[in-house]
Formats: C-alpha cells, sequence, structure tokens
C-alpha cells in the first residue's frame, strides 16, 4: 500500500503526543462526538493512562489538525475469521490495539491527513513494546468503513461495523514503503 503522493503537505505537520500546549477548543472535525471527546475527554484520557492520544499539528501555527487514540483491547479468538485463526495460538483471547477516534480538522481535509494519522497509528501499533496480534478500529459510519477497508482492514464476521488489520499486514504495508 502506498502513501498519497502528498508529501510536501506532510512536511508541514508533525505527529506528536497530546500535551497541554496543544489547543483543542479550535478543533473541529464536523463530528460533535469526535470534538467533545478531543476538547473534554482526551486530555484526561491521557493523564490516566486509558488512552494515548497523539495529535497532528500544522508545524508553523501550532494549529491541531487531526488525532487519534490508542489503547489496549483484546479480541476474542472465536470472533475473528477461521483463516485466520488457523494460523495463531489457541488462547481464548488475544491481544489486540484499539484505534479509538481518528479525526481531522474540517479545514484540514482533502490533504491526505486522515491516511498520514492512520499511518502513524499503524507504525507505532506495530514498533509498540507491547505484543499485540492486531489494530482494532469501530467503524462509526459508512464512510469511515470504507476509508478503512481502502488500507485492507477487514470486517469482523459477526459485527460489520468493528475491522481489523493483523500486525504481520501491517508489518508489510510498513516494510514495503
Amino acid at each position: 500500500m502506498q502513501l498519497t503522493d502528498n508529501f510536501d503537505a506532510f512536511n508541514h505537520y508533525l505527529i506528536e503526543p497530546l500535551g497541554k500546549k496543544h489547543n483543542r477548543a479550535a478543533f473541529c472535525s464536523g463530528v460533535d462526538k469526535l470534538d467533545k471527546y478531543f476538547q473534554a475527554q482526551a486530555g484526561q484520557d491521557a493523564r490516566k493512562r486509558t488512552a494515548a492520544p497523539f495529535v497532528l499539528v500544522e508545524k508553523n501555527s501550532g494549529f491541531v489538525a487531526g488525532y487519534y487514540t490508542l489503547s489496549a483491547t483484546r479480541i476474542k479468538l472465536g470472533e475473528l475469521p477461521i483463516e485466520i485463526t488457523k494460523k495463531l495460538p489457541k488462547y481464548p483471547e488475544l491481544p489486540a490495539t484499539l484505534l479509538g477516534r481518528l479525526a481531522v480538522d474540517q479545514n484540514h481535509r482533502q490533504k491526505g491527513l486522515g491516511e498520514m494519522l492512520l499511518m502513524d497509528a499503524l507504525y507505532r501499533s506495530l514498533q509498540s513494546e507491547i505484543a499485540t496480534i492486531a489494530v482494532v478500529v469501530d467503524a462509526k459510519d459508512n464512510q469511515a468503513h470504507s476509508f478503512y477497508e481502502h488500507y485492507q482492514f477487514i470486517c469482523f464476521p459477526d459485527y460489520s461495523h468493528r475491522l481489523f488489520l493483523m500486525m504481520e499486514t501491517i508489518a508489510k504495508m510498513i516494510n514495503s514503503d
């Protein structure tokens, strides 16, 4: 999977852990639930270590153009497709990384920044010292579902809104670039 060829735009941004210096109040993705979480809850989740929020910051202005969160989750072995479970240890539950939220400010759309955030989240998940077998997402709507499917995420057989991407696939994606 090749990244967008919009690398010039990418040079104007950096991704870093959410901190006190980041202005969350001005962020507006147009999705009320994602905006409220980022503005009111993300800082507390970071401090209490219930989620790790990362922000996409415009280098010149410091404006937060997007964010995502990572946290731990688990997958029940029986929730995965049989062709995948054949290759896994037969534990009843397996560790995974939850990509809980991903949002881009509406003034920064159509620049490939959603892809930039996703690839950074996948890279951080792969590089983690905590072993997990996959990254899991819960698509909030059909547009989000299509976005994740474009990057090879697979639907859980019994949960059409929940998708996963195996670490093996992530490693191939990242190492092919």
